[in-house]
């Protein structure tokens, strides 16, 4: 490995302007983790939010923005076990994705599925993990469930209905355009709700409400999708685009006995992100490998363009994720 590399910044808080390329020192693995040489590198809505300056890095990860990556092994750290210098894997990451080279702990890093290429694989780790952790761990979702995802195109949502439909739930989606409705469909929604022209809460309760709604708007969705919601239904909130306050009478949960709950991947303990990554290991890398769910690719950009990458994420006018390649 080479002493230095090509990186991408955040200069400043702010827009999509304040991320530039810069050289940094490659890191070098610590214990139990391993350095990777990135060839893709997946944009998430939360290296939007830690370039504004809203979402910090825990403690002792790298400032550089970044969540998800592909690419070879290069360096193997002590106590670091399952992967060898040499293998292609795909990795959730502390941060520091938009590198050449990144450290992460070997737990965290999976085999790229068969029959997909770098640049698939490098779209998977912050959406499995997330999806995987929310929908089916938190939320508990069951097959014959009602399941309601917010921002179906999205990549967590392009994601979550795929997962969900595989695992025998009734889905239902909510995306701003036609074209966004029919890749929802396409992927395997039974219905797909232009949010922009119907109204979620009625469509949902014609239909016996929600059993399980995955939120990432929040502001006034949140009463919303109570209203949505079947009895004894649960919502799983992940983001606020929209914004995490408002006002709502609690007293619909204990006569509805429904439950609230919510979590942030990031912040979670090496060992919790470790036993999510086995589980996708054990019960969703099958299903990609064997073409049954796939990531949905909307565009790509080089390293240098980091910045037109996010300006693409925050128009939300994609389908799917994007991608910085890298390698």
């Amino acid at each position: 490995m080479t002493q230095m590399m090509r990186a991408v910044e955040i200069t400043k808080p702010g827009g999509p302007e304040v991320l530039q390329l810069c050289e940094r020192p490659v890191p070098q693995p610590r214990h139990g983790e391993v350095v990777i040489k990135v060839a893709y590198a997946g944009v998430n809505r939360p290296d939007a939010l830690q370039r504004a300056g809203a979402y910090d890095p825990p403690k002792g990860a790298s400032d550089l923005p970044g969540l998800e990556a592909a690419g070879e092994v290069v360096a193997v750290g002590v106590g670091a076990e399952g992967v060898a210098v040499g293998d292609q894997v795909c990795a959730l990451l502390p941060g520091g994705g938009y590198a050449e080279y990144v450290a992460t702990p070997a737990a965290h890093c999976l085999p790229v599925p068969a029959g997909l290429d770098l640049k698939q694989a490098a779209c998977l780790p912050e959406t499995f993990f997330t999806v995987w952790s929310n929908v089916f761990g938190r939320g508990g979702l069951q097959a014959g469930e009602r399941f309601l995802v917010h921002g179906g195109s999205s990549g967590i949502g392009t994601t979550a209905i795929q997962l969900a439909r595989e695992f025998g739930a009734r889905v239902f989606a909510t995306a701003g355009s036609e074209a966004k409705c029919r890749a929802c469909l396409a992927l395997g929604a039974e219905r797909a709700i232009n949010y922009r022209e119907e109204d979620f809460v009625e469509v949902m309760r014609a239909e016996g409400g929600a059993d399980l709604v995955l939120d990432m708007v929040g502001g006034d969705y949140i009463p919303r999708n109570i209203k949505a919601m079947a009895d004894d239904g649960r919502l799983v909130q992940i983001a606020f685009l929209q914004g995490p306050k408002v006002a709502l009478n609690f007293a619909q949960m204990m006569t509805r006995r429904l439950t609230l709950t919510g979590s942030t991947l990031r912040p979670q303990s090496d060992l919790a992100k470790a036993r999510i990554a086995q589980d996708l290991r054990q019960k969703v890398w099958p299903l990609l490998a064997a073409g049954r769910v796939a990531p949905v690719m909307d565009s790509e950009f080089a390293l240098a363009e980091a910045d037109a990458a996010h300006a693409r994420m925050e128009t939300s006018g994609h389908i799917g994720k994007i991608v910085l390649k890298v390698g």
